[in-house]
Parts: structure tokens; sequence; C-alpha cells
């Protein structure tokens, strides 16, 4: 048979291949872009195309794909058979002597233990894992000396359900805890579809069931709790293959000495200073991920962590708070989306909102990013001799392996502003540096008496930058020509828009029309309401054809607070901030104002206020 797969190039489609191809069938694949994984993959004999295209599936006689894959893909609408991978796994595993491993946590590490085990024990082993271990890859097959037939070791994925269609003769079952939310809208239907698994298997371990043996006791006493129990499901099964347990206790040492890749894996350690990367993003995971980064640092612990999927974040976000516990700072970094769309209530914004409302000015203090680049270049400028950083998460976080270890120094980055009245900087320490303009453009913006603009605060450079006005009044139309950094440019080279231009270096003077307008400020002033203290003005610029306050209102905007920032009551396009508040109550109360309007009102607010571009 001829099998294309769609996304080859993910850890369990490429496992999936090598299984296909090693039962004779013709296998190819695509992805959108080359990896390390895809020229593994090439060198295992499947050729992989780069891009999508419906011409990839010509002659296939079987489309395989993730759910990661929308439907009506061209690939797939031209596609003669199509399935999803978990169907095609479950195929396999029903047709031959399998070790099935499935579980909400550890069930990558479990497998990888029971496979590495069975093959240390002299068993023909093949397997199919989601994670690589050093030298191990994600798939294989080794012949072993006491001959016989093979077995083969998977990990089952439960995320889309299709566990439900695995008869393993033997399932592993690390533990169920609630996940998936996306697929599984109760707790009850994730449990239901491990019940069927389960039902349907020759044989069930059940890991969280298991009884210690003092025949193995001393090997996995070093092991942290949860992969002392992941050891011991490896171990279950060889037993119930008939090895004996004093070769079980021999062989056991080797294979828990290394731990899949991103399972608590070290990055870098440098001048007393260490990185580890963990792929947890389950709230209990976390929390042993941080307990075990808590036992090995003597300095502070700073946490990056990426939440993983909308649905899961809104699902668990009051199960994430108490996994910090421990760490001495946690930087929340952007969403990672998977193929999911957004969701009221599952944004980072929304995360850090729950753990300030939860830590309140105890524990860690909390920290919103608007990357993770920008996330670890905080971690690269504050770390210090002792100290930990342990960067969490299942998405692309994991590019910042690739910062971790060219060990640079952040980039700096110079905003030259005004008075910066409506500009926002971040509590991070992320390089940036705020120049204020010198000269003529640092004057205060109402010594040009332009009544419309009357009661605005900020320098003339700043009103500048951003085009500022009111009214239906921009500054652009009094402004003849501007000196930016040296070099005079015409109104009309300065890319002004609405709240913006195209103005990038230090303004330096400014040239005002013939005709400036006259009187009438008291006027404006009444009109204009008084803010409260400590506001950057107006967060959001107005649509066309409509305002942004009314759609803020409209919203329910009105009355939301993330710990120190809060939305006036007076105008819902105004954050203000008490005492205690910090730069990212701020940036997160903005990012989940931005979500509402965008999803109750379908319009996508740009921000006014400086620096917050992205929320």
């Amino acid at each position: 048979m001829k099998i294309h797969l769609m996304g080859v190039g993910g850890v369990g489609m490429a496992g999936l291949a090598v299984l296909l191809k090693a039962r004779g069938h013709e296998v190819s694949g695509c992805d959108i872009s080359p990896s390390r994984r895809t020229a593994w993959l090439e060198s295992q004999g499947i050729p992989v195309a780069f891009g999508h295209d419906a011409g990839h599936v010509l002659g296939a006689d079987l489309l395989v794909v993730t759910p990661a894959v929308p439907s009506g893909h061209p690939e797939t609408a031209a596609a003669k058979r199509v399935v999803s991978r978990g169907e095609a796994l479950a195929e396999i595993v029903g047709g031959c002597d399998s070790v099935a491993v499935c579980g909400s946590h550890g069930k990558t590490t479990t497998a990888s233990f029971t496979a590495r085990l069975l093959i240390a024990l002299g068993e023909n082993v093949e397997w199919a894992i989601g994670g690589e271990t050093g030298g191990f890859p994600v798939a294989g097959r080794v012949r072993g000396a006491c001959g016989g037939a093979d077995v083969l070791v998977v990990e089952a994925d439960e995320s889309d359900g299709t566990l439900s269609l695995y008869r393993a003769k033997t399932l592993v079952v690390t533990n169920c805890e609630y996940d998936h939310p996306d697929h599984f809208k109760t707790p009850a239907d994730y449990r239901a579809c491990y019940e069927t698994a389960m039902r349907q298997a020759g044989d069930v371990i059940e890991a969280t069931a298991l009884a210690p043996l003092a025949g193995l006791s001393a090997v996995l006493a070093p092991l942290a709790p949860h992969n002392r129990a992941n050891a011991r499901a490896a171990a279950e099964v060889a037993l119930r293959r008939g090895h004996a347990i004093e070769a079980v206790a021999a062989a056991l040492p080797g294979v828990v000495a290394a731990l899949p890749d991103r399972r608590f894996q070290t990055l870098r350690s440098e001048d007393g200073m260490t990185v580890v990367t963990d792929y947890a993003h389950h709230p209990t995971e976390m929390a042993c991920a941080v307990g075990m980064a808590r036992a090995i640092c003597r300095g502070r612990l700073r946490v990056l962590f990426q939440p993983h999927r909308h649905s899961r974040t809104k699902a668990l976000v009051a199960d994430f708070p108490a996994a910090f516990t421990g760490a001495d700072e946690v930087v929340i970094c952007p969403t990672y989306a998977a193929f999911e769309p957004p969701v009221e209530g599952g944004d980072s914004a929304d995360l850090y909102a729950a753990c300030r409302a939860h830590w309140g000015a105890e524990g860690p203090r909390f920290f919103l990013a608007r990357s993770c680049e920008e996330a670890w270049w905080h971690a690269r400028r504050t770390m210090q001799e002792g100290d930990v950083t342990l960067i969490l998460g299942a998405g692309d976080i994991i590019a910042v392996a690739g910062l971790v270890r060219s060990w640079a120094q952040p980039p700096e980055i110079r905003h030259w502003t005004g008075a910066g009245s409506n500009t926002w900087k971040s509590d991070l320490s992320t390089g940036e540096i705020y120049e204020r303009t010198k000269g003529r453009a640092d004057m205060p913006g109402a010594s040009l008496a332009i009544p419309w603009m009357a009661g605005i605060p900020g320098t003339v450079g700043g009103w500048i930058k951003m085009n500022a006005g009111a009214f239906g009044h921009s500054i652009s139309e009094v402004m003849k020509r501007v000196k930016v950094d040296g070099r005079w440019l015409d109104a009309g080279e300065c890319g002004f828009g609405y709240r913006r231009s195209a103005i990038c270096g230090e303004i330096q003077d400014f040239e005002l029309v013939g005709d400036l307008p006259q009187g009438g400020a008291a006027e404006y002033l009444a009109r204009r309401p008084g803010f409260p203290p400590r506001t950057k003005g107006s967060v959001f610029k107005n649509p066309p054809g409509d305002h942004a306050g009314r759609l803020l209102e409209a919203a329910g905007c009105k009355g939301l607070r993330v710990g120190g920032a809060y939305v006036w009551e007076s105008h819902a396009n105004v954050i203000a901030m008490d005492e205690g508040a910090v730069a990212s109550d701020y940036l997160a109360l903005a990012k989940i104002m931005r979500r509402r309007v965008e999803l109750r009102c379908g319009v996508a607010l740009e921000p006014e206020v400086c620096g917050l571009a992205g929320v």
C-alpha cells in the first residue's frame, strides 16, 4: 500500500511512518519545512516533501493526518482515503504483541523506560514513542539475544479520543487526570475514553495501583517520585512478560539513567547558573518540575512558562497558580495556540490575572512577557550564580533553546520618547532603553496653544511621534516639517496616520504651518473628562466609524481588574493603576480588554499606547 503522512516531521507522525515502512508499505510524507527529524526520516528511506500540495497524495492509497490538519484541506480533499494518526497506530497495535502506554502524565518516559528495559533483557523490541532519549530515536527495532517474535511498545495518545480504539495486549495506564478540554468536554468523557481502552486490552497495568517491590526499592529510591512510578510500571511490564525480578533490577539502573529529551533536561550550566527545560504544560506536571528545580537551586528560581492551547488554559486556570509554588519569579509567555482559535478566558493574560489574584503580594513575583524571546532575555540579564532558570511548555518556547546555547547578551533596543505619558514600559529586564527627546521638541505640548489639544499631556515630540489629537483633529494638521536625526522631513514624508507616524528616530525640532487655529480652548477643556492619576491616556485607537470606548463598554470591560490595574469606571478605554500596580498588570488587562472586544464584537482594536503592539 502507498501511504502519505501530512506533518510527518512531528514526533508522533515520524514514529508512525517508520512503523508503516517496516510493515512493507511504500511511505512518504510532507511537512512545512525541513528539520532534524525530517532528515532522519529520509535517512530511513522515507522521502519527505516540503510545503503542502494536493499533488503529494496523487497515487497514494491512504493519507494519514493529525488533528492539526483542518477539514477541507486540499490534500485531504484529493485523497482516496483519510485516517487520523491515532486510528492508524491503533490498527497496528491491535494486530501484534503490543504494549501501549497511556496516561495524562509520564507516558513518554514510561514508554521509553519500557522499550529500553525489554531491549536490555534481550527481547526483540520495536517501538514508536513521542520523544527521543539521547541516541534512542522516536521509532525503531532492535533484535535481542533471546530471539522469538517482536514486541511493539508504543505511546498511546488520548488527546483526540483515538485511545478508545486501542486493543493492546498490554495496556499501561500511568494515571488519569482531566486534560484536553478541546476534545473532552467533561472529566467523565475523558475517563470514559480510558475505560474503553482498558476493557479492550488483554492485560491492564495501572501504575497508581502497583505496590512497591523489595527487590526494586534500592534501584528506584534515587528517582524523583513521579519517575519512580514510571520506572515501577516499566518493571511491571517486564515481570509480567516472565523476566526475573533479579534481572529487571540489574538492568533498570542503566535504563532510568537517561530521561527523554525535554524531561528536566539541562540545556546549559555556566558560571554557577543553570538552565533546565521541561515539556510540562499541565499543572500537575509543572508542580513536579518546579519542585525538582527548587531542590537543585541555591539562588533564585525563575520559571518561564508558555501555556499550551487556549482551551486548556481556560479549563485549568484555577489549578495553574499553585503549580508555581517554590519559584521566586514566574514569567508567563504568550499562549501557544496549536491549531485552536482564541477563546475568552484562555489567554496568557487570563492566566497571569489568576496568578496575581491567587498569590497577591505573597509567593512568586509574576511577569507577563510579549514573547518567549523577551522572557528569556529577562532571565539572561538577571541570572546570578546559584540561580536556576526553568523553561516550561510544549509549544514553540522550545526555540528558546537556541538562545540559551548561544549564551549571547540580549540586544539593546533604543526608543526616543517625549514625556512618555502614553508609553508602556515592561517590568521585565528587556534591554530596551528609553531616551527623552531634547531641544524644542521637548517643550510641553500645551505651549502650542492649539485649542483642540488643550488638556492633552506630553511634549510636542511625543505628540508628533504618535500624531496625537482629539475631537476629530490631529497634531499633523499644524505640522509643516519635522527635524528627525538631523534631517528635515516635510509633513508628507512623516507617514502620519490616525494616532501614528512612520518617524523612527529622534524628533529634534519642528516647524508649524502659518495659519494656526485660534481660541476655543475653554470649550474643549470643558468637554474633556478629568483623567485619574497614573493612566496612560486612551488604551486603544478608535476603529473606523466607531469608538473604542463604546466597544469596550459593550464587551463588559468596565469593572475588570488585574492586580493593581483596573478599567476606569468613567471611561472603558482608560486603564488606571493603584499604587501597588506593576507594568505587567497593565499589559494583561489591555490584552484581556482587546480579546473581549474581538470575540464579542468582532473588532480587532489597535493599541494607542506605545509599547503594546501585539497585545
